[in-house]
Parts: C-alpha cells; sequence; structure tokens
C-alpha cells in the first residue's frame, strides 16, 4: 500500500487554524483585490516567502482561465479570499478546484482561508474534486486538503505471488494455417456432403394443391379456384341454378320480368335459333332516329351495316 501524508501540527509549527509554512517547496497564493487592499494577501506571502518561493496569483485570472497553472509545480496552495470573492466564484468553484488539483504536486495541501459559513459543504466539493480533507475549523473558516499520491506501478518482476501472468501472444504463429482456418472454400482432405442424400421421399413429393372445407358462417371466398375439391363450386352452381334474373321484355316500355335460369337459358336458346330480322328501309342501322315504330332494332345502340346484332339476356343487375 503506498504511503499517505497527514498534515499534523507539531512542536514548533503553527496550528492548522494558520497557514501552515513548515511544508517544503514552491507556494502559490491565490488572493483578490479585496485582500490586497486590506492586506491579508501581502501578509501571507511575506509570511510564506521566509522559508520557499511563492508565486502570485490573482483570483479573477484563474476563473476567467486566462493562466494555468503548471501539473504537479507546487507543494501547496494558499487561498485568502473575501466573503464577496468566494460568493461570486460559488458558480465556477468545481473548474477552480480542478485546476488547482493540477497544479499541486502528489501529497501537496490546500489552504482556504477565511471561509463563510454560507460554504459549509465545501469539504464534499473537494472531494469531488480528488481531495482528501485533512482538518476543516468552521470557527476559524479554514479547511486543509491534501492531494492524493499518485498510484506507484506494480513492477512485473516484483508482482505478488498469487497475481496471474498475462498470457503472451504467439506472434510466430504460422501464416499458412492462418489462412486455412479463414478460407471461404474447404480444403481437399474435407469430403463434401451431398445436398440430396440428406432430403427424405417426403420432402421431394409435390404437395397437391387443396384447399380448406367451405365454411357457410365465414365470409365467402370471391371465387372457387380451378378445380376445387371444397364444395365451393357445387354451391356457387346451385345457388345459381335456384337463382332468379330480372330481363327486359324487349318493348318500348321498358318493363322488367323475372324468371328463372331454366327460362332464362330457354330465352336465349330462341332468340339464337330465330331468323335474323332484316329491314325493309335498310336505315336501321344508323339508329331510332331512322327506324320506323315496328323495327325490330328500336332501341338498340347504332351499328355497321352487316354487323350481327345480339340481344343480351344476362343484365342480372336491372
Amino acid at each position: 500500500m503506498s504511503p499517505t501524508a497527514v498534515y499534523t501540527p507539531s512542536e514548533g509549527l503553527p496550528s492548522p487554524a494558520q497557514p501552515a509554512t513548515h511544508l517544503k517547496g514552491p507556494a502559490l497564493v491565490i488572493g483578490s483585490l479585496t485582500t490586497a487592499q486590506d492586506g491579508q494577501y501581502q501578509a501571507l506571502i511575506s509570511e510564506l516567502e521566509s522559508s520557499r518561493t511563492v508565486d502570485k496569483q490573482l483570483l479573477d485570472r484563474l476563473v476567467d482561465e486566462a493562466t494555468t497553472l503548471t501539473p504537479s509545480s507546487y507543494a501547496s496552495v494558499h487561498v485568502t479570499l473575501s466573503s464577496s470573492d468566494y460568493e461570486s466564484v460559488r458558480q465556477k468553484l468545481p473548474s477552480l478546484l480542478s485546476q488547482l488539483y493540477a497544479g499541486l504536486s502528489p501529497l501537496g495541501t490546500l489552504h482556504l482561508l477565511n471561509l463563510t459559513s454560507g460554504f459549509q459543504n465545501l469539504p464534499s466539493e473537494l472531494t469531488l474534486a480528488g481531495f482528501n480533507i485533512l482538518s476543516s475549523i468552521p470557527e476559524s473558516g479554514t479547511i486543509h486538503a491534501q492531494k492524493p499520491p499518485q498510484t506507484a506501478a506494480i513492477s512485473l518482476k516484483n508482482r505478488p505471488a498469487n497475481s496471474v501472468p498475462l498470457m503472451k501472444l504467439n506472434r510466430k504463429a504460422d501464416p499458412a494455417k492462418k489462412q486455412a482456418l479463414w478460407a471461404l472454400t474447404s480444403s481437399p482432405s474435407t469430403p463434401l456432403i451431398d445436398a440430396e442424400a440428406l432430403l427424405t421421399p417426403a420432402d421431394k413429393a409435390r404437395p397437391v394443391p387443396t384447399c380448406e372445407p367451405v365454411n357457410p358462417t365465414a365470409p365467402r371466398r370471391k371465387k372457387a379456384c380451378k378445380g376445387c375439391s371444397c364444395g365451393l363450386a357445387e354451391l356457387e352452381e346451385e345457388e345459381r341454378k335456384n337463382s332468379k334474373v330480372v330481363l327486359l321484355d324487349g318493348s318500348q316500355n321498358g318493363e322488367t320480368m323475372e324468371v328463372d335460369q331454366s327460362e332464362k337459358e330457354r330465352l336465349i336458346a330462341a332468340a339464337k335459333a330465330a331468323p335474323k330480322a332484316t329491314s325493309s328501309c335498310g336505315s336501321c342501322f344508323l339508329g331510332d332516329a331512322f327506324r320506323c315504330a315496328s323495327c325490330p332494332y328500336l332501341g338498340l345502340p347504332a351499328f355497321k351495316p352487316g354487323e350481327k346484332v345480339e340481344i343480351d339476356f344476362g343484365m342480372d343487375d336491372l
């Protein structure tokens, strides 16, 4: 386990309530215009310069990032600000603590002086920034914190006896074996599998198209398929025979009559067997305007001369 330095006042040294001066190494003093005017900033600098090198910075230059601290360059950082200065830097406090943490060397100490009662949660902010709290004295408004030591790297030669060594990669693997492992084609020694041999006679049998049995309660399909085996074709034929058909009587009044399928078939057969009507005037093909009252083509559209005219009796929708 790495050693951890603990800040403890010793005989002949200042108490934790006062700035520590027994740590060796360069120090950084951070102040403001307010503490420079009342003399606290200069007094702290004079006290520290008697035993070490002291660098000086104003708070606004660090907060505005006009200057940056050299990483791990200070053994201690001392911050002396007024109450208004602490309040103004509250929003940027995490960024400021991050800069101070980077500027401190391992086991370096941070000393915050003249804190007000409104900064009771500052120890937690310091902990989140990575510091270890050494002492916090609310009566004097002082907090002393320390940057933890760097984690020492464990040498492979001096590793613990119960540790598991890392596996070494075999860099001398045969490239031919590696290429054969990822080859898309199989090697000649590998027997090929006949896909047809895996199929059973049931797999090879061609399926017979069948349809589901008709369900009278379910919605009916549009039309029976060719070669219907479910009974839908017979049902449609039975309905066709039993259904009624509405036909025009062929008169000028356009009256209709309702007959069954057998009568419809008889009328169609009679119409086909009837002799072809001829015109006495020869103008029947021009339309009703040129036809007489007894014209057999009355009511039919105009047609070409010599064209066979068929009367459709299958108008089921009328």
